[in-house]
């Protein structure tokens, strides 16, 4: 028999300990809710954190020539914040806060460019004049959105033979606000909340260190309202209308994830997981200004996540993790989502009253192409690239 030093608890804080891979995960994955902090000892837990993740994804080619207008992804924030109370040693539950989902680019010149040709020539050949299609062209400079995540989750835990089984659920409110600008305006629209739920199971053998897991975050169909404001050179071309009704809706996609870890020697551990996530189910976000019909082309499938990693306890304050994480890209060719290799390292560190977390990651993005055949806005690729992330958190139990 394996007497295995861990304790669950702590299992649970290195085993995700920011080691970065859901800030990389595919399509437009951030955060994930901190329901491990249900399986960690106190009557009551706070853990608060963030990450940053700065990726460096440019395009090496738009319409057949060299790209120059560098990289065009955001950097970003995700921040989580979780607290559980277990007021009995059957029943327990968290409030967590995360930054569930988001995207953010913003483009160059030669996109923009690019972005408005293919435009024009598009409309001249459905029959629009020249003169129409040039004044009509309206290129994105910058778009982007987040949805936030507050979320109840309890769990249920009974004897099972020489473990515990636990049931968990809960429901979640989701926002979402989307900003998009142009050169004749900013479009903003949101959804102030839509609830959503999660059920799992879990298994659990504190003496081997042993975890098994599986949880279910259902999809949320997000109906967003706002404006499109003109700009002031748009103004003058429309009667000097400066404001449109605007309004949108998209559905972000449904999860499953399954969790292992184990003691496999006193005071080390090794843990894995994967997820599939249902991003198929974005194919297009939908929005009208004014009575005008328009979307954002995805045409997304489905994706995997797969990780795995070893955990090892240095001495009583400093234990520390390595893993790697594959995520399957979810582009079809109407963007450039493609895989993500990530390796991870975090240290947890028993400082004053609680513990510190700390964490970096890197990943290797690799190539891909967008094309106006498969709903792009213009033609492009783009080579390999890197991102690159640091996170920190602090717990404390009472």
């Amino acid at each position: 028999m394996i007497v295995n030093s861990f304790k669950l608890g702590l299992v649970s804080a290195l085993a995700a300990v920011l080691c970065t891979s859901s800030a990389f995960a595919g399509g437009f994955s951030r955060g994930d809710a901190n329901t491990d902090i249900l399986f960690e000892p106190g009557t009551a837990n706070i853990d608060a954190g963030f990450i940053y993740v700065s990726p460096q994804r440019s395009y090496d080619t738009i319409s057949g020539a060299k790209g120059t207008d560098g990289k065009f992804t955001d950097d970003y924030w995700i921040p989580s914040v979780a607290v559980a109370a277990r007021p009995t040693d059957m029943f327990g539950c968290a409030l967590t806060y995360t930054q569930s989902f988001g995207g953010s680019a913003t483009y160059g010149t030669q996109a923009q460019t690019a972005e408005a040709t293919n435009y024009i020539a598009a409309a001249v050949a459905g029959g629009t004049s020249l003169a129409v299609a040039r004044a009509t062209a309206n290129p994105t400079s910058s778009k982007g959105f987040t949805s936030n995540e507050y979320g109840a989750t309890c769990d249920l835990k009974f004897d099972a033979g020489t473990g515990k089984f636990h049931v968990l659920g809960g429901l979640f409110l989701e926002d979402f606000s989307y900003t998009a600008q142009t050169p004749g305006g900013t479009l903003s629209f949101k959804d102030n909340g839509t609830v959503g739920y999660r059920v799992g199971a879990a298994y659990e053998i504190p003496e081997y260190a042993l975890r098994a897991s599986l949880m279910y975050r259902s999809q949320v169909k997000h109906n967003a309202t706002g404006s499109f404001d003109f700009s002031a050179i748009a103004q003058r071309g429309n009667g000097g209308i400066a404001r449109a009704a605007a309004a949108g809706s998209g559905t972000l996609p449904q999860s499953i994830k399954l969790y292992v870890q184990s003691g496999i020697a006193p005071d080390w551990l090794v843990y894995g997981s994967v997820e599939w996530t249902n991003w198929s189910v974005l194919q297009t976000l939908n929005y009208t200004v004014g009575a005008t019909p328009k979307s954002d082309k995805y045409y997304w499938k489905d994706g995997w996540t797969i990780q795995g990693g070893v955990g090892h306890k240095f001495n009583d304050t400093i234990s520390g993790t390595l893993n790697v994480t594959w995520d399957q890209g979810v582009g079809t060719g109407a963007d450039i989502q493609t895989d993500t290799w990530t390796f991870g390292a975090g240290a947890l560190i028993n400082a004053g009253p609680g513990v510190l977390k700390v964490g970096a990651g890197i990943s290797y993005l690799t190539a891909g192409s967008q094309s106006t055949a498969r709903g792009a806005s213009y033609n492009a690729t783009s080579p390999g690239s890197w991102a690159y992330a640091l996170g920190a958190s602090y717990n404390i139990k009472f």
